[in-house]
């Protein structure tokens, strides 16, 4: 088991071994396996992968991103100018039904809305739009309206792409059902499993929410 000094001084190497993030810019603080990232980064972007990164490190529980995203003066852009980049990009991605979503900009910030079939539409809007130019945040309210399959069935198939996911140990997680909604129970070695159950069980069809109970054990 590391120590909290250990896992620090690996986020830190990590950070700096990652050409994507500036690490002189960003704090790192440890607290019983929970990270605080702080500093600023120079996009939302940056900001995004030096929280993915510090969720990767072996010995991490959780994650709390408090970097401010500063942009550089060559990146400063009008909401006009934000939203019209981010409506082609919508409009350019093919796993995501542009009819269906609409978008706010208000001081760089971006609100998506609206409702798609799968999840893998919803995150594929914020992905379109997360590394543009000028963009400061994104909030993604887009809603998830599957259609209709029996629980019992979302529970079985869910629990069979566990066993077929390399990373995750199916026999540590207990998969819960509410209609759509799944409940995820067990404890695992790393947020990397933790991420990968959840990213099985959104492929199931008929779920439109998950609540991931799954602990980082100690």
């Amino acid at each position: 088991m590391k120590t909290d000094k250990e896992v620090q001084r690996d986020i830190l190497d990590e950070l700096a071994w990652e050409p994507r993030v500036d690490a002189a810019d960003i704090g790192v603080s440890v607290e019983d396996g929970v990270v605080i990232l702080n500093g600023r980064t120079k996009s939302l972007i940056e900001k995004w992968v030096a929280e993915r990164v510090a969720q990767r490190v072996e010995g991490v529980r959780a994650v709390t991103d408090q970097l401010v995203v500063k942009l550089p003066g060559d990146s400063q852009y009008g909401d006009a100018d934000i939203a019209h980049a981010a409506a082609n990009a919508l409009d350019w991605n093919v796993s995501v039904p542009r009819s269906r979503i609409k978008l706010v900009v208000e001081q760089g910030c971006i609100a998506l809305k609206g409702n798609v079939d799968y999840h893998y539409q919803k995150e594929a809007a914020e992905d379109a739009i997360r590394g543009l130019r000028g963009v400061k945040g994104v909030r993604n309210t887009i809603i998830v309206t599957p259609p209709s399959i029996s629980p019992g069935n979302i529970k079985q198939k869910i629990e069979k792409a566990l066993e077929r996911a390399a990373q995750v140990d199916a026999q540590k997680i207990t998969v819960e059902t509410e209609g759509g909604k799944v409940i995820l129970h067990g404890d695992v070695r790393t947020w990397a499993e933790r991420e990968e159950a959840e990213r099985a069980t959104w492929a199931a069809p008929g779920v439109f929410a998950i609540e991931n109970d799954i602990r980082i054990a100690a």
